[in-house]
């Protein structure tokens, strides 16, 4: 299927391109801080906020990773990405987050790492005004932060890396029309004030209406990022349009969910599945042919780069201009898009996750 393909060496690109904009931060680092002081300039003081060469981490600086439903297996992944950088500078990182999808837990939890003063943080937010003030707060006490997978936009934090989530909405539509010969109806499993996630459902939604004409979206779900009720309400849903061909999950849950419920309806093969993420379960549906496709997060880079970012505003490897904070200036890009992949049968494999 050439869209899969194409879609497939865009996430490559899209990750070469990341790699060389931290490639560019980090050698202009490193030659700032190897250059010798020219006669017409001063040489800088020890109190300066000058820009030093990347060196092995402080052992008493801990890097912190919050999530919410920390649990989930997405996680892992994202988690894999920050230790492997982490590992270039022999530093510490610890993983910790909310057990649930509670914004106030993941507040409580956020709060606490606060309070050990670590040497920077990478979270996602449940809820991105929930999740405004704690940031800040960090900030504030000089503690680096940058948000990942979800936003808090408004938040002050330094960079946002993550998955394009409207344009991997609009990749998801293109996989199900084409499965479904750009006809028919189909429905939508997301959880409603999850900003990742109901982007992603508007460019599904969005792209279906304006390019597939013979197509309709007749009804949208909430799996509530729980599998037991995205498999029940995904049955509601068949059961209220007989005639559906295709379901959108926008996230892994839901998409076990809802292949849970396509099975027991018996009706795999006639609904057409595409669900997000790679965990165990979903790669092992689609071999079996009960989920057809799912979009592969870029998670792993996620993580990297989360770290490598803290990892230079924490040791000031990357000084744009003196006294850039106070300027507002920040040394690293706004958001990050860390590209996406389309998952079938033919190249699950790949995407298994090592234990």
């Amino acid at each position: 299927m050439k869209s899969y393909k194409k879609v497939m060496k865009e996430g490559e690109k899209m990750k070469k391109n990341l790699m060389v904009i931290v490639a560019l931060l980090l050698t202009a680092a490193m030659l700032a801080g190897c250059s010798g002081t020219s006669a017409n300039a001063p040489a800088a003081s020890a109190g300066d906020e000058g820009t030093q060469a990347v060196s092995a981490a402080n052992p008493d600086d801990v890097y912190y990773m919050v999530t919410f439903s920390s649990g989930i297996e997405y996680w892992k992944g994202c988690y894999n990405g920050f230790e492997s950088a982490a590992a270039k500078y022999g530093a510490k990182t610890e993983y910790t987050g909310a057990n649930t999808n509670d914004v106030n837990q993941e507040v409580t939890v956020l709060e606490q790492v606060i309070a050990k003063n670590p040497a920077g943080i990478a979270v996602t937010c449940v809820n991105p005004e929930g999740l405004k003030d704690p940031i800040q707060k960090a900030i504030d006490q000089g503690i680096p932060v940058v948000t990942f997978d979800s936003d808090s936009p408004d938040s002050g934090r330094y960079s946002f890396l993550a998955t394009g989530n409207y344009a991997a909405g609009v990749e998801a539509a293109k996989a199900i029309a084409e499965l479904c010969g750009e006809q028919g109806e189909v429905g939508i499993l997301q959880v409603p004030g999850l900003l990742n996630l109901e982007e992603r459902a508007n460019g599904f939604k969005e792209t279906i209406e304006a390019n597939y004409p013979n197509m309709k979206v007749v009804q949208t779900v909430n799996g509530n990022l729980d599998q037991a009720e995205g498999a029940k309400v995904t049955a509601g849903m068949l059961q209220a349009n007989p005639n559906m061909k295709g379901i959108f999950c926008t996230d892994s849950t839901a998409g076990v969910g809802a292949g849970t419920a396509v099975k027991e309806a018996g009706k795999e093969g006639a609904i057409q599945v595409v669900s997000f993420d790679t965990d165990s379960a979903t790669l092992d549906m689609i071999k079996e042919g009960t989920i057809q496709a799912t979009i592969a997060q870029g998670t792993y880079n996620m993580g990297f780069w989360s770290f490598e970012f803290l990892y230079d505003l924490h040791n000031n490897h990357a000084n744009p201009v003196e006294g850039w904070k106070e300027k507002g200036i920040s040394p690293l890009p706004t958001t990050v898009d860390t590209g996406v992949s389309i998952v079938t049968k033919d190249n699950a494999d790949s995407f298994y996750m090592e234990k």
